[in-house]
């Protein structure tokens, strides 16, 4: 349950004593100027005059459900990322301050293991909040439940804003951060110490949109990244190479507007990307589609499409993309609230079976043989499986439920406030519409929790039904999408299998929204990224 937070209103009060003197009488036809008017105590009430009061002072109800709080950041926090094996270890970006010449700004966090607090006590709210930030600073550092997040190491070096952040896979090894600036800086990370380090910086690019880790434990410690420009950078770092540790694997230059974002195959094969002239380009970045003779005639992609197709076109562009956890086909978004699905080529063994059909027809995919499945599988590549267009506005996120999930749902994400559910398995029947999911306030992000938490059997397997989403209104909710029945419309979040929601941030249009969450494997703990230059901790 949240807690409500009240900061009275610094209206003057009554004072207990009475005045021992009777007060002078003043002829008001006698002065110039009124004075204020002393009530019946004798004390002169400064409030300003309010037609509609009722007497009754106002107060500011505030609601902070999280458990520790940063709050070093001047503005904006743009970007977060979490260490993928230590996952009390965060990376948050942003600015220095609203000035158009204010630099980047990031810090690394190393947030405690445990944070506890009282069942029926709430952390006040950051003193930025309170109508006298001293004092409730002061107050804040009496309370033994409240705690605030010091950086562990601060990211400079970016002259303009960094928005994007991300730990190098398998072992996260490095941290890499990218700025408005077109800045890559990269730096080691010791997190047994933990310990962080400078290693160098590239700049190739006028603004880098987004970055992404590679996933393949043959390729480790690579990231690409998509540029306003709308090239695509593919950079692997070398530690050894002091000179240059910094090292570009590939670039591609197909895109004619700006990259809005890009994800790879699981296997980390491939690479999508999207632009906003709604292009889709699906790279072979290590030259194994070219190896088994799937790759297009321009030597570089398993995948091309553009605008130049009128059943692939989305007008206003794609912003999103996502790719099925067995790499089989992905899903990109855009304006308008169109999602297109769109086959891929069977690469590794990952993706065999791993088309939208097969779902359906298990058993008898699973009769018919691997051959066939593969046959299937490469006859889908390139393919437009599916589109889809259920909400009324940009799909700004989308998200594919975990391989171990019991059914492949997609749920996306859009600007007016709604999240779809879709399921693969029948043909992408829409399972559930929240109308209203975040209000009318844009959805930031999804996530479905990626790995069931510990516990009985049948607690487990409900927890593969989790999704998590944050929005423009400032709140986190995590919804249980195992009651979703086919087409179900739920016009708002009470009925639409809303487990539980974690306010704190100003949100309401009032430059306090989410920017992007982390929740780690298991969704136990969820760290947010503000508007508001906040970062949250809660526990769920």
């Amino acid at each position: 349950m949240a807690a409500n937070n009240r900061f009275p209103d610094r209206a003057a009060g009554e004072d207990e004593h009475e005045h021992e003197q009777e007060q002078d009488m003043v002829d008001m036809d006698e002065v110039d100027e009124e004075i204020a008017a002393e009530n019946e105590d004798g004390d002169v009430d400064m409030s300003e005059p309010d037609d509609d009061d009722d007497g009754e002072h106002e107060e500011l109800h505030l609601v902070n459900d999280s458990v520790a709080y940063f709050d070093t950041h001047k503005d904006s926090i743009f970007a977060i990322a979490q260490h993928p094996t230590h996952p009390n270890i965060i990376a948050t970006g942003g600015s220095e301050g609203d000035a158009d010449d204010a630099p980047g700004k990031g810090y690394i966090l190393v947030i405690p293991e445990n944070l506890g607090r009282d069942d029926d006590s709430r952390p006040v709210l950051p003193p930025s909040y309170a109508a006298d930030p001293a004092a409730a600073a002061r107050e804040m550092a009496s309370q033994k439940e409240n705690t605030q997040i010091q950086p562990a190491f601060a990211i400079d070096g970016h002259t303009d804003s960094i928005n994007a952040l991300a730990f190098t896979l398998p072992n996260g090894d490095f941290l890499v951060s990218g700025g408005l600036d077109g800045r890559l800086r990269a730096y080691t990370i010791d997190a047994a110490r933990p310990s962080f380090t400078f290693l160098g910086e590239s700049q190739e690019v006028p603004e880098i949109n987004w970055l992404t880790p590679c996933p393949s434990p043959d390729f480790p410690n690579t990231v690409a990244l998509g540029a306003s420009d709308g090239s695509v950078w593919v950079y692997t770092i070398d530690p050894a190479d002091a000179a240059n540790p910094l090292q570009i694997v590939q670039t591609y230059f197909l895109h004619t507007t700006s990259c809005t974002a890009g994800a790879w195959t699981p296997d980390g094969n491939l690479l999508a990307t999207v632009d906003e002239d709604s292009s889709l380009y699906v790279w072979d970045v290590w030259g194994l589609a070219a190896a088994k003779g799937v790759v297009g005639d321009n030597g570089q992609t398993v995948v091309s499409l553009t605008a130049q197709d009128q059943r692939f076109e989305v007008e206003g562009g794609l912003y999103s993309v996502a790719v099925e956890p067995r790499g089989g086909y992905l899903a990109v978004g855009g304006a308008g609230g169109a999602i297109r699905i769109v086959g891929l080529p069977r690469i590794s063994e990952q993706t065999a079976g791993a088309t939208p059909q097969a779902g359906s027809k298990a058993a008898k995919a699973k009769a018919k043989g691997a051959g066939a499945k593969t046959a299937a599988g490469d006859a889908q590549a390139g393919q437009i499986l599916a589109a889809l267009e259920v909400q009324s506005d940009s799909i700004e996120t989308l998200s594919f439920a975990p391989a171990s999930a019991p059914v492949p749902l997609l749920a996306a994400g859009s600007v007016d406030g709604s999240i779809s559910v879709f399921d693969p398995s029948r043909q992408f029947n829409l399972r559930r519409n929240i109308q209203g999911a975040h209000e009318d306030f844009s959805v930031v992000k999804v996530e479905w929790v990626k790995r069931p938490q510990s516990g009985s059997g049948a607690a487990a397997a409900q927890q593969q039904w989790l999704l998590t989403s944050c929005g423009m209104d400032g709140v986190v909710r995590r919804w249980n999408l195992q009651g979703a029945t086919p087409s179900q419309h739920a016009p708002n979040a009470a009925v639409a299998g809303l487990e539980k929601e974690w306010r704190g941030h100003r949100g309401d249009g009032e430059g306090g929204g989410v920017l992007g969450f982390v929740q780690g494997v298991d969704g136990k703990r969820i760290i947010t990224a503000g508007d508001d230059g906040l970062a949250l901790v809660f526990e769920v």
